[in-house]
């Protein structure tokens, strides 16, 4: 700036010689003259009239020198360029002078600064596009000849813009509340992104996205700016200015080779923009002069086919083509600055109402992307992608944190039908009904198209007409963050967090698969009604949100299609409500985040077989040895690979914890089911000592309860398919059929166990084993444990009418205490040593009487239940060659039970030891 001044100190200065010199040169022409005329000295005559020429030149370049200031300042960087080609080849002509030297030093500052200043200007129409500021940029560097250097100029431009943005965002809001601002300052943007709070990091998100999509906005604008399809119209110089060019005797020379002056003359300039006329030495303007500077303002605004227009058309397309080979590394270097900031850690651990709200708006950004670039932006997909499992891990481990909650602190009393009533389970079953319902659904803005590959969003030809849509909507992000500092004002004021519900309840739809949005309506989805929006609202504020809940009211009607019968209603307990809660919300999740929806199942499939591997350790095990088979061979083969599978899959949350303020995993007296053969049952943190300090009523509860999760998963299957992309059919096929479909069996299982805690028959096997069965004689009587045993079960009939249990579960533990008893009598006849034919009958006796006895208590014919006890018996009958193959045709009886049998045919029978060795092996080797 001080050369400046001093140059213009300089240039004033030799104004004023200059004005002095004319002055001096005329009162010099006019002694001259006198002298002349005086002393005819032709000569010195001659000699002054040559000075002339060259002194008006250099008035002619100076009142250049200072239009091209003027012009520069006012803004008007074409016109200026025109006067500079002008000015330097007056420059060239007068090169021998030394002044003429200093003039052209500066007006390479000239230049230097007014390029600077033109590149304000292009980043300024880099940031927000605006016609008129391209157009003068576009118009300048055409001038110059340097079109390539302009596109690659604004390239770059965008990619600074992009780097700088982007930083300044999260120093401004991460800072604005921190004392130490400078501190902030400082940090790079990667450290920036990793101290960012969760309170902020939607704000951070939405005003980066807001930045970035301008930016391409501004970008896809130049890229597809075209003359024929724009308003020409050019800033005209004003009044004074255009006095100055006016005045200015153009000079008709061509541009000369070297120097600045060949440098600016290089470009395509059309002749008719740089006309010149020869100066008639007065130095005032001419009729001839205006007009030529009319013609030049003309043929600029023109759209007809005026050199200038063909010069324009030339370096727009050219600018345009280049652009759009390089959209894709702008794009690139957006998502790569959008991915760093979604490596926060607070991107993961924030609520679902505000995950979600982030999820919509990237999944908004990538479609605009898309559209943007050309091409399905795959890397950045993966990386949102990643968002959401590390989300669901954070999310999941928080539901299991809940369910095993509920678990320990579980009573197993059913809820009043009143309260299982006002609750529904609408996206597990299929009902359509969204997670959280948009309270701006109904503005313009919250409209996106679909991702269709075949929709023109994505037009990897180049067609630009795919930005059409998001050019007429404007920027999506900057309405969502007026809403979002709105609703933080009103939060401050109102002392509440923020209900930010801006954006398309629809948008997870459009993301990953808009297909599947039809599938399910096809499969009974339907509208939801705008009460219900209300409840599920409520619903999710008071878990996720911790907002105060709102009071709600649900329509029974509508609530009870989502089960099967009236009983559905009384089975439910907390722990099945609180599942049962957490597996809907999750298919509500599936619903929204397609993208993970994968993970979302799996995470179902673990809530639930935590939920049944519970309810298995509490009531499916017995601390007494009441005989029969024992616990491992009771169950059944699916139950058992069931278990194991669960515990392999699900070893996470319910292994022991060794950090004593953790309760993920289970009491530390939880047994693996390696082998599933625990010894002893679990004892809970609950208070309880085992499974059997619960009721009888409570037991029930539980075998319903499971019954009904089970019912309603069931419902859910088709829902769940639809939501599944068909590769992952197997995992919907596998949880149904293996985890789902064993529920019958653990019922079953916990039924019997109930009944084996329920009867008391300790000591009757070995009652059984040590009755006198070898016998000469058969008498009428039979052996006294038919009648001990007999009563018990009249004992055991009696507990179950006080128990508080329907008629029909009682009429259920009737008939498995009646298999308990036939297993126990298995049991006890295997183990006797010594028997002849008449103990066998004596056998026959006691199983008669007994059949007798229960039949007056079991409403169901008992026969049948007894049976496996009568073949046993009659096996005694058979031959030592059959009874090898009695054994395989009757898996119903252990290794030991029939080896015991053989034993004692052999003892009895007088068997060669070595046909007993062989026929036990062959047992042994085929029980193997």
């Amino acid at each position: 700036m001080n050369l400046v001044r001093e140059l213009e100190k300089d240039l004033k200065i030799a104004n004023v010689i200059c004005k002095n010199g004319r002055r001096n040169l005329t009162s010099s022409m006019n002694e001259a003259s006198r002298d002349l005329i005086v002393h005819t000295h032709s000569k010195k005559k001659q000699a002054l009239l040559d000075m002339l020429p060259i002194l008006t030149d250099l008035r002619h370049a100076r009142v250049m020198q200072s239009t091209l200031e003027d012009l520069a300042e006012e803004g008007n960087y074409c016109k200026a360029f025109q006067v500079l080609s002008e000015y330097l080849q007056l420059l060239d002509s007068l090169s021998e002078f030394s002044a003429i030297q200093e003039m052209t030093r500066g007006v390479e500052v000239w230049l230097g600064r007014t390029l600077h200043k033109l590149d304000s200007l292009l980043l300024g129409v880099c940031q927000e596009f605006k016609e008129d500021s391209y157009l003068m940029v576009l118009d300048a560097y055409a001038l110059i000849g340097d079109v390539s250097g302009l596109a690659e100029k604004i390239q770059s431009f965008f990619m600074q813009e992009v780097i700088s943005e982007t930083h300044s965002v999260l120093k401004t809001i991460v800072g604005e509340d921190n004392s130490a601002g400078t501190q902030f300052s400082r940090l790079t943007y990667s450290d920036l992104c990793l101290q960012t709070p969760e309170s902020k990091f939607r704000q951070c998100l939405l005003r980066t996205l807001a930045v970035l999509f301008q930016l391409i906005y501004s970008y896809h604008e130049i890229m597809s700016f075209a003359p024929e399809t724009k308003v020409e119209s050019l800033t005209s110089p004003s009044p004074a200015t255009t006095q100055k060019i006016d005045s200015v005797p153009n000079s008709s020379c061509d541009p000369q080779d070297g120097d600045l002056s060949s440098a600016v003359s290089s470009g395509s300039i059309p002749s008719c923009a740089i006309s010149a006329e020869k100066s008639d030495g007065s130095g005032t303007s001419s009729s001839v002069q205006q007009a030529s500077n009319n013609t030049v303002d003309e043929s600029r605004d023109s759209s007809g086919d005026s050199p200038w227009y063909y010069l324009r058309k030339e370096s727009a397309a050219f600018v345009s083509e280049t652009l759009q080979r390089g959209r894709r590394n702008l794009w690139q270097l957006t998502t790569s600055r959008v991915s760093v900031l979604l490596s926060s850690p607070a991107a993961s651990s924030t609520s679902i109402h505000q995950f979600l709200k982030n999820y919509e708006d990237l999944s908004v950004f990538i479609l605009a992307g898309e559209a943007f670039c050309g091409f399905e932006v795959i890397d950045f997909r993966e990386k949102l992608k990643g968002v959401c499992e590390n989300y669901f891990t954070a999310f999941h481990r928080q539901s299991m944190h809940a369910l095993k909650m509920v678990l320990e602190k579980e009573t197993w009393t059913k809820l009043s039908p009143d309260t299982v009533q006002a609750i529904n389970f609408a996206g597990l079953v299929g009902d359509g009904a969204p997670l959280i319902i948009s309270s701006r659904s109904g503005s313009g803005s919250s409209r996106f198209p679909r991702s269709n590959k075949s929709n023109d969003s994505i037009d990897p030809s180049g067609n630009r007409s795919g930005f059409s849509y998001w050019l007429k909507i404007g920027n999506p992000f900057s309405a969502k963050l007026t809403y979002y500092r709105e609703d933080q004002d009103y939060s401050s004021v109102n002392g509440a967090a923020s209900e930010d519900f801006e954006g398309n309840d629809n948008m997870h739809d459009d993301v990953v698969n808009p297909k599947k949005r039809d599938n399910r309506r096809s499969n009974g989805g339907s509208p939801v009604s705008g009460d219900e929006n209300e409840d599920l609202h409520a619903d999710y504020i008071d878990e996720d949100s911790q907002l105060p809940r709102r009071s709600f009211t649900r329509n029974i009607s509508r609530s009870s299609s989502n089960f099967s019968s009236s009983d559905d209603f009384t089975a439910q307990t907390g722990s099945s409500l609180c599942l049962l809660r957490s597996m809907d919300k999750y298919a509500r999740l599936m619903q929204k985040l397609e993208i993970v929806n994968v993970e979302f199942f799996k995470g179902i499939c673990q809530l639930f077989g935590v939920f049944f591997y519970f309810v298995f350790q509490v009531f499916g095990q017995e601390n007494t040895n009441s005989g029969g088979k024992g616990v491992a061979d009771s169950f059944n083969h699916r139950l058992k690979s069931c278990l194991s599978r669960i515990s392999q899959e699900c070893e996470q949350w319910i292994k022991p914890q060794l950090s004593p303020s953790s309760s993920l995993g289970f009491s530390n007296t939880v047994h693996s089911l390696a082998d599933v053969t625990p010894a002893s049952p679990l004892n809970t943190t609950t208070g309880h000592v085992s499974g059997i300090s619960f009721s009888l009523k409570e037991r029930c509860a539980a075998v319903d309860t499971v019954s009904l999760v089970a019912r309603i998963l069931h419902k859910s299957k088709a829902h769940l398919q639809s939501m599944l992309m068909s590769r992952n059919g197997s995992l919907v096929e596998n949880f149904f059929g293996q985890l789902v479909g064993s529920v019958p069996d653990l019922t079953e299982h916990l039924h019997r166990t109930t009944a084996r805690i329920l009867l008391h028959v300790n000591g009757y096997v070995d009652r059984i084993a040590s009755s006198k069965w070898e016998v000469k004689e058969l008498g009428v009587e039979h052996n006294g444990y038919v009648d001990l045993m007999l009563g018990e079960f009249k004992h055991y009939k009696t507990r179950l009418a006080h128990g508080g249990i329907p008629q029909e579960v009682q009429n259920l533990l009737l008939e498995y205490g009646v298999e308990i008893f036939a297993e126990m009598l298995v049991e006890g006849l295997s183990r006797i040593k010594r028997c002849t034919d008449e103990g066998r009958a004596l056998m026959s006796l006691d199983i008669q009487v007994l059949i007798n006895g229960l039949q007056h208590f079991v409403p169901t014919n008992v026969k049948p239940k007894l049976q496996i006890v009568e073949t046993f018996i009659k096996a005694y009958y058979l031959p030592e060659t059959e009874y090898v193959h009695w054994a395989r045709a009757h898996p119903e009886y252990t290794k030991g039970q029939v080896i015991g049998l053989v034993n004692l045919v052999a003892t009895m029978k007088g068997w060669k030891r070595k046909t007993r060795l062989e026929v036990v092996d062959k047992i042994e080797s085929a029980a193997a």
